[in-house]
């Protein structure tokens, strides 16, 4: 593992197949021993199964190590290729044409504004029939009160003052 760390690229992958191939030819002996390590005599077959265990995992930290060793060149190569290629691109200015793909949106929020304006449209055209509609209530009410001959003069009257006109309303006598 020491000449992994030590090696240059050329000679990286070559450390690195001598080493697996060391570990595997390990793994090997290690599967005979633990057959050997079954046919010893009872006493000291626990004792020989607990080394070759203790060999394997020994082993395994290997590969581990191999693995993780390999991860970070790849990882460390990766990273220089994505360096020399940003290095290497040439980068240009944006065109003049930019633009933005907002025509759902803008659709969307314009529709919205002529629904709100329609609507305040709608609202505004009840609020002036129901005032109309009160002017003739209010006008019917006098006229039927006073008589045809004064309904001119309130109806001027009303329009001119129409909070007069509950006045009229509550107290007739007071004009005549």
């Amino acid at each position: 593992m020491g000449r992994l760390e030590t090696a240059d690229k050329q000679s990286l992958h070559l450390v690195e197949n001598e080493i697996q191939a060391s570990i595997d030819q390990v793994f090997s002996h290690l599967e005979r021993l633990e057959i050997l390590s079954s046919k010893e005599p009872p006493n000291k077959r626990q004792n020989a199964k607990l080394r070759v265990d203790q060999l394997k995992y020994d082993v395994q930290h290997l590969q581990t190590a191999l693995r993780n060793f390999q991860h970070q060149r790849y990882a460390k190569e990766q990273q220089e290729r994505q360096r020399e290629e940003l290095l290497s691109r040439t980068f240009t200015t944006n065109d003049s044409d930019t633009t933005i793909p907002m025509d759902e949106s803008l659709q969307f929020n314009s529709s919205l504004q002529k629904i709100h304006h329609g609507m305040d449209d709608l609202i505004g055209g009840g609020h002036s029939i129901l005032e109309g509609l009160r002017a003739q209530r209010l006008t019917m009410k006098v006229g039927a009160l006073l008589g045809d001959r004064e309904k001119g003069f309130c109806f001027g009257f009303i329009q001119k003052c129409g909070t007069c006109v509950y006045l009229l309303i509550a107290y007739p006598i007071v004009i005549l």
